[in-house]
């Protein structure tokens, strides 16, 4: 089921499409701020802005090293980068507020996840152990420096399940 705005890949195809209200366009330019779609019936463009990633939509593709979800981003599906076996670094947006389960299963190859502000990252809802890119990395940065100690921000009242987990340098 599609929401506006989200990013689907085909997952047999490999195309890649949007939902946009209640249809499925082709995506002819794909940016992570906006996606540019061309209407197959009169062919005219249209700009959306991509407010989640939908379950698996670039799960597989190699080509990926590093990855920065932009703050315009709030949700990240299941197994949405699963299996991207080269990607070595992830920034993760300010508003992510969820991930699905497994969307960064099998990426073995990553090794840093940045963020810069950890009461967001703190409030992030984790489907479950391997949602967290931590899994696979080990490191987390925080404004480009190695976490080694945590304070934890006052707005925080609760540290969601697996927010560190496999976070090795704490």
């Amino acid at each position: 089921e599609f929401v506006k705005g989200d990013i689907w890949r085909e997952y047999e195809g490999g195309d890649v499409y949007v939902g946009v209200d209640d249809q499925v366009i082709y995506i002819r330019v794909l940016g992570w701020q906006n996606i540019v779609c061309t209407d197959e019936s009169n062919l005219e463009q249209t700009t959306y802005q991509v407010t989640g990633i939908a379950p698996y939509a670039f799960s597989g593709i190699q080509s990926y090293v590093a990855l920065t979800i932009p703050s315009s981003i709030s949700y990240i599906g299941e197994g949405a980068f699963s299996d991207c076996s080269s990607l070595t670094s992830v920034t993760i947006g300010n508003s992510v507020t969820s991930i699905g389960e497994e969307a960064f299963s099998d990426c073995s190859s990553l090794t840093s996840v940045h963020i810069s502000d950890l009461s967001a990252w703190c409030k992030i809802s984790f489907g479950n152990y391997s949602a967290n890119p931590l899994y696979y990395a080990e490191k987390l940065y925080l404004n480009e420096s190695e976490v080694t100690e945590l304070t934890i921000p006052s707005d925080i009242a609760e540290i969601k399940d697996y927010a560190f987990y496999n976070c090795s340098s704490l």
